[in-house]
């Protein structure tokens, strides 16, 4: 089977999946859309003209959260899941409530008034969590880290934020700049 990934390298939603294959080591093709001029076949892959898209021969699938799950139970391995049942929900929860964060990035990055507050509060709250555990996944890297990283380091690169006040996410930050995956995605950025 031959996997490809549709693309947009500015994309933070792209920049999940790029994230696992890259953790899992699975090869694959990636074919990059301009966003600006989405090509007709993107929307045949996916009605609302949205990447990621990932394909496997003719099957196509597309929603980041929903390709990293796929990519998870297909290539179980490294797990990027806890084992445990009550901590992988955990994780999926802490994945499914992950627009409550990108609601203010994207304010903050549009310039909306307040939105700089409202993106700290959400900080806060993850700076709060970490403070529990090392990770957003728990005890150890997953897809829960996956789903933030992306905007994380593009609110640094791109947006100005300062983690210094939460310093549970600046050193998930740096623990994680650490891997090659995130150090990959952090040069993309810094390239845009």
């Amino acid at each position: 089977m031959t996997l490809t990934l549709i693309d947009a390298p500015r994309c933070p939603y792209c920049a999940r999946v790029r994230i696992v294959l890259a953790e899992k080591g699975l090869e694959h093709d990636v074919v990059v859309v301009d966003l600006a001029e989405r090509p007709a076949w993107v929307y045949a892959l996916n009605a609302s003209g949205k990447v990621p898209v990932i394909r496997e021969d003719d099957w196509a699938l597309p929603e980041s959260a929903v390709i990293n799950e796929y990519l998870e139970e297909r290539y179980p391995e490294p797990p990027l899941l806890p084992a445990d049942p009550e901590a992988r929900a955990a994780a999926r929860l802490r994945i499914f409530r992950h627009d409550e964060f990108t609601r203010p990035y994207y304010a903050l990055k549009r310039g909306r008034e307040g939105a700089e507050l409202e993106f700290a509060e959400e900080l806060a709250t993850l700076d709060a969590t970490l403070v529990e555990a090392p990770y957003l996944t728990g005890s150890a890297f997953g897809l829960a880290d996956v789903a933030y990283i992306p905007w994380l380091i593009r609110a640094r690169a791109q947006l100005g934020v300062s983690f210094e006040p939460f310093p549970h996410v600046d050193a998930l930050l740096a623990r994680l700049a650490e891997r090659p995956s995130i150090a990959a995605e952090t040069a993309l950025v810094a390239a845009l």
